[in-house]
């Protein structure tokens, strides 16, 4: 397996250090995603600006979990679903909303469920979803707007799980306490 270097502030590139400082400041440590991205810039940079746009979406903090656990769920991030349930917790989500992502049960509400079934849809099919699927997240309360933003959240999440699945990235001792595995490996141990 090819190593990533877990870069610092002392050892990454230039153009990544200051993007380091302010996850420092805003995390209280460096999250080892981060660290990994440091290798590339461009990378960092444009994550940094993916999550800032759909952190600023119409999405309320229930709705963004959903779409963020859904991704890291169906892409069995080992690393972005304990580090989205830390954040979930912060943003104060329901506990109820959290375990139902994590362990892929029925969502508290139909519009939340809706959401999820959407966003799961546009991850499997890439896209290529057909107007009734469309038409059925219009139906639970969303808008073209939020259509148009899913495709946003999917872009971050590609990003953050697929790395996080090239460079094995060791999940930070803040989110250990979170630690996932996906439903299906856990029934076939």
């Amino acid at each position: 397996m090819t190593e990533f270097t877990l870069h610092t502030e002392e050892t990454a590139p230039e153009e990544s250090k200051p993007m380091i400082v302010e996850a420092k400041k805003a995390f209280g440590m460096l999250p080892g995603l981060f660290s990994v991205m440091a290798e590339a810039p461009g990378v960092y940079n444009a994550y940094n600006l993916l999550h800032e746009n759909f952190s600023n979406s119409s999405f309320n903090t229930e709705e963004l979990t959903v779409i963020w656990q859904a991704i890291n769920v169906e892409h069995g991030c080992h690393y972005c679903v304990p580090a989205h349930t830390a954040i979930a917790n912060m943003m104060n989500v329901d506990q109820a909303v959290t375990d139902a992502l994590r362990n892929e049960t029925t969502l508290p509400t139909t519009k939340l469920e809706a959401l999820r079934d959407f966003t799961l849809s546009m991850v499997r099919e890439r896209g290529r979803v057909d107007d009734d699927k469309v038409q059925a997240f219009l139906d639970a309360g969303f808008t073209k707007r939020q259509v148009l933003e899913v495709v946003l959240g999917i872009s971050q999440k590609i990003m953050s799980n697929y790395i996080n699945h090239l460079a094995n990235t060791p999940v930070d001792a803040a989110f250990q306490p979170f630690a996932w595995e996906k439903a299906s490996a856990q029934a076939a141990e």
